[in-house]
């Protein structure tokens, strides 16, 4: 089902995103040498406890997943990318870090993950993590009424090829609001000019996620952590966004990114 939203609920969305944007920079900040990922978990849902928001993962039980999930934040270590469920690991030097987060304050979702690097950074690692950074920026900037959903699935794409990387479409984008799946999926992949018309008021869930060498996907025994099959390395960016008459807004946008 897809739900246009009223001006009103996207500012009520956008007071959810901006916690959503404080919780990442938090656990990115917090993400070091020796930290274990549990650690990370429990200050996450100390945040959403004093704020009084509710997690969108707890209890989900998606047909994919080995539910229901007991935890508020997804962390994917290396090469995991989606859906990493926290457990007692310890963050080493060189670590890639993607944290995933969707909560909902008063009945409203926001949902943004974001991909950092844990000590001494690889120049690989940057890379893929500035590929992914950028196809978003290329996605919300195609997030105008009267584009098509194809035009955001070619923006991805087509940043993922000039890169040379594969792309995985099993796993994209999503409407979200009242819940934190709704209509239409969007697809890291596509042809422009194809899908569904923008229009003001849809919001958005975009989140263009690469691995280094291949676009098939593995699942840890755990029943919900996906990694990369070849054992590449992982990034993944995600920020939740309104189409409005002038233009896209993103609501999850932290304060240390400079664009809007």
């Amino acid at each position: 089902m897809i739900e246009l939203k009223t001006p009103a609920e996207i500012e009520r969305m956008h007071v959810t995103g901006r916690f959503v944007a404080e919780v990442l920079s938090e656990v990115g900040r917090l993400a070091a040498v020796g930290v274990n990922l549990l650690d990370l978990e429990n200050h996450a849902r100390t945040m959403l406890k004093e704020r009084g928001a509710e997690s969108c993962y707890w209890d989900y039980a998606p047909s994919f997943g080995n539910g229901p999930f007991r935890n508020v934040i997804c962390l994917s270590v290396n090469d995991a990318v989606l859906h990493g469920l926290p457990h007692d690991y310890t963050l080493r030097d060189g670590d890639v870090l993607s944290a995933d987060i969707a909560v909902s304050i008063d009945g409203w979702v926001a949902d943004s993950a974001r991909t950092v690097i844990v000590g001494t950074p690889a120049d690989d690692d940057l890379r893929l993590i500035r590929a992914t950074e950028e196809a978003l920026e290329a996605a919300i900037d195609t997030a105008r009424p009267g584009n098509r959903l194809g035009d955001i699935s070619a923006a991805i794409e087509a940043v993922a090829t000039g890169y040379g990387y594969p792309v995985n479409d099993e796993f994209g984008g999503h409407g979200l609001g009242r819940t934190m799946h709704e209509g239409p999926h969007v697809s890291n992949k596509g042809k422009a000019g194809r899908g569904l018309t923008l229009r003001p008021g849809l919001t958005l869930a975009l989140e263009p996620w690469f691995a280094r060498t291949t676009d098939r996907i593995v699942y840890d025994p755990d029943g919900w952590t996906i990694r990369s099959a070849d054992g590449s390395r992982t990034a993944h960016s995600e920020h939740t966004v309104a189409i409005t008459a002038d233009g896209p807004l993103v609501l999850t946008r932290r304060e240390s990114e400079q664009t809007s």
